[in-house]
């Protein structure tokens, strides 16, 4: 992509309303624009990478045996007055009657209504075990929306919903979906850390949520240290192996947030705890029969009796993992972006456009890059190089390769790594090799 076409609305100064790092970054990148309190309209820059967090948890998901649909954004208040959740979820649900004043609802979540397509549809526990999930945007009208896409109204999810016959079956689920989750947030370049927690208006018995560790973390987390260098996918079963001894050994090594914590009785040595800053980016619950029973969510058992079936539900917040990186990953040039959900792979800086064997080289550089394969954002730009080299760092682009005049002369180019903020210099084709390699 050419950045002289490329549209990208960068901030030089702070927008005022911006209270932390990834608000203000994403403002300044020009990835997102506040269109009302809470909602973003999500600009070029932005909606790549936020397609690139949904395609890794779509394959993580996929790769754990869960079936993708999409179901609607707006739901019928009767099937919520079914499993009595209507009347108790509070002011946050955004509550709608259309021209023949039936109740409708912004959904801020699909419990009711995956329960509404499994019962129409599967009658037999040899349809089971089934998992369904989709990635759609939701609506919670929170009483003050803040800190840009981290707690925003309306925002990406990809949620998740189990079913299976009996606890056992359903525990099962849980625990593939729990290993799922830990590989989304390692292929995206992240530590996250799970955590049991309460169950809240979902409901059910079982539920942890996975944080990311940030100076900037919205609660206090108390952990093992042992957190800080592990590796929890070393030696991770597959998804079709007993997943209850990975499971044990993970969620066995203490972190607690704030609201859990308990110096007067913590299960380890306050010496082996560090304490830190975390934000939620996935919440997984298993809630039994908690709407299958009231819904009528049935299936014919091995017997032939009729059996509601055991669910659970996973969450992950795809839009507010974009600020969750950005938060984990800065300095203060702009964001860092890991690899794998970086908007362009490179960065190509023509420190002086219009001269012609810099314009010759940018040019055979930007299509041997393009045809294998790597996204390239080329700044074309007519700009002093100053402003290139701030807006490469703003945006976050992992590798940035710089041609000017003066390099080419001595045959060099210079190639950066912006997470180090290491710089080499290297003849030309030396540099694509390393980028290629």
């Amino acid at each position: 992509m050419r950045l002289s076409s490329f549209f990208m609305p960068t901030l030089k100064e702070t927008p005022t309303e911006a209270q932390i790092v990834s608000h203000r970054l994403m403002l300044r990148a020009g990835m997102i624009r506040q269109t009302s309190a809470g909602i973003y309209a999500w600009l070029p820059l932005g909606y790549r990478v936020l397609r690139k967090i949904e395609q890794i948890v779509r394959e993580e998901q996929d790769a754990a045996g869960a079936q993708e649909l999409l179901m609607p954004t707006i739901q019928s208040a009767e099937l919520w007055r079914e499993s009595g959740r209507y009347d108790d979820y509070g002011k946050e649900m955004l509550r709608i009657t259309d021209r023949h004043d039936r109740e409708m609802l912004f959904g801020p979540t699909n419990e009711e209504m995956i329960t509404d397509i499994f019962r129409s549809f599967v009658k037999s526990y040899r349809q089971l075990p089934l998992n369904l999930y989709h990635i759609q945007w939701k609506f919670r009208d929170e009483i003050r929306p803040r800190f840009g896409v981290m707690r925003g109204r309306e925002f990406l999810m990809k949620d998740a919903y189990s079913f299976d016959i009996d606890a056992a079956g359903a525990r099962r689920s849980y625990q593939k979906m729990f290993l799922a989750y830990l590989r989304t947030f390692a292929r995206i370049g992240l530590k996250a850390i799970p955590m049991r927690a309460d169950t809240g208006p979902i409901g059910g018995d079982l539920s942890h949520e996975f944080i990311i560790l940030a100076e900037t973390g919205e609660s206090g987390v108390f952990c093992h240290k042992d957190w800080m260098n592990l590796d929890v996918l070393k030696d991770a079963p597959g998804m079709e192996d007993d997943l209850q001894p990975f499971f044990d050994r993970i969620t066995s090594i203490y972190a607690a947030t704030d609201e859990k914590h308990d110096p007067a009785n913590s299960p380890v040595p306050e010496s082996d705890l560090v304490s830190a800053r975390g934000i939620e980016v996935g919440h997984i619950f298993n809630f039994g029969t908690k709407y299958s029973k009231p819904m009528n969510a049935v299936v014919a058992g091995p017997n032939g009796e009729s059996v509601p079936v055991e669910m659970g539900s996973y969450g992950i917040g795809v839009s507010r993992l974009m600020g969750a990186i950005i938060e984990a990953s800065h300095d203060d040039n702009g964001i860092i972006w890991p690899d794998a959900v970086a908007p362009f792979n490179v960065g190509l800086i023509n420190l002086k456009s219009g001269d012609a064997e810099t314009d010759r080289v940018c040019a055979e550089l930007y299509a041997k890059l393009e045809a294998a394969g790597l996204e390239v954002a080329y700044d074309d730009r007519d700009e002093r190089p100053g402003a290139k080299f701030a807006d490469m760092d703003l945006i976050g682009v992992p590798w940035q390769l710089v041609v000017g005049p003066r390099g080419l002369k001595n045959g060099v180019v210079e190639l950066k790594r912006r997470a180090t903020g290491e710089k080499e210099e290297l003849p030309v084709e030396a540099a694509l090799a390393k980028l290629l390699g």
